[in-house]
């Protein structure tokens, strides 16, 4: 069964695609699962913010997910970035009626998104020192289902840096507040090889207990939706980690892959 779980459109600041294009898309491609994330921004340098609008896009969703019933489970979500820094504004939004709610962080040093910081000269060494302990930060507050790109910096920078006794304090929180790590497949898009994360991380969230993950393309697009699945699926089997789906912010394995 393909899931894509990360998936942008029109009601994201940096997507002009409908709905349903993806829809239609899936049909074609033969995914099954999917769900729509939008962007919720709230630091002050970020495009998003602002942008997204919840009633819009329930006014969007709910028709298709009547009209594509019986061709695909359609699920609505959001990645809310820096969930550490708007616990309030997370807290109200997770009122609304959710399948899904990705955790991420995009802004961290000198209130800079990560194309910034590679522009601006930030060395690779200070960039990921102070990543890893926002993210720490993330999960340690919780109030979300599943960990996005977990390297994130990776994406731009086109390499990681490891900090073992970091990431094992990020995944024991993970497991703790029970927050699943996104396997992100964006990344092989920019012609990086491997998702994020690859097998380095995930070894680490294995030995600290990590059971489940999510996938997800980080679609902008419809072309892009699903893209990479077979290498999440690989890295799923060679750990023996459950690929899972949220409804209602509940937790359902697949019974298939």
């Amino acid at each position: 069964m393909i899931c894509d779980l990360h998936i942008h459109t029109k009601h994201s600041c940096d997507s002009t695609a409908e709905l349903e294009a993806y829809c239609v898309r899936a049909v074609e491609t033969g995914v099954r699962v999917m769900c729509f994330t939008e962007h919720v921004d709230h630091n002050p340098n970020d495009d998003g913010l602002g942008f997204y609008n919840p009633g819009a896009f329930f006014s969007d969703f709910l028709p298709l997910k009547e009209k594509y019933q019986e061709q695909l489970t359609l699920l609505c979500g959001i990645e809310f970035a820096e969930p550490h820094l708007y616990r309030e504004e997370l807290s109200v939004l997770s009122k609304l009626p959710y399948d899904f709610i990705l955790g991420s962080v995009h802004f961290w040093y000198r209130d800079m998104f990560a194309s910034q910081l590679v522009k601006t000269g930030i060395s690779v060494e200070v960039c990921y020192a102070h990543y890893w302990n926002a993210v720490l930060a993330a999960v340690r507050a919780g109030g979300f289902d599943s960990l996005a790109h977990i390297d994130f910096p990776k994406r731009y920078y086109g390499s990681l840096i490891i900090d073992q006794e970091k990431l094992h304090e990020i995944c024991h929180a993970m497991v703790k507040n029970q927050i699943c790590m996104e396997i992100n497949t964006s990344s092989l898009r920019k012609n990086v090889d491997e998702p994020m994360p690859g097998k380095d991380i995930l070894t680490i969230y294995r030995s600290c207990g990590g059971k489940h993950v999510t996938v997800g393309s980080d679609a902008h697009r419809p072309g892009e939706l699903a893209v990479g699945s077979t290498q999440a699926g690989a890295l799923i089997d060679y750990f023996g980690f459950e690929e899972v789906i949220f409804k209602q912010r509940k937790a359902q394995e697949l019974l298939c892959n």
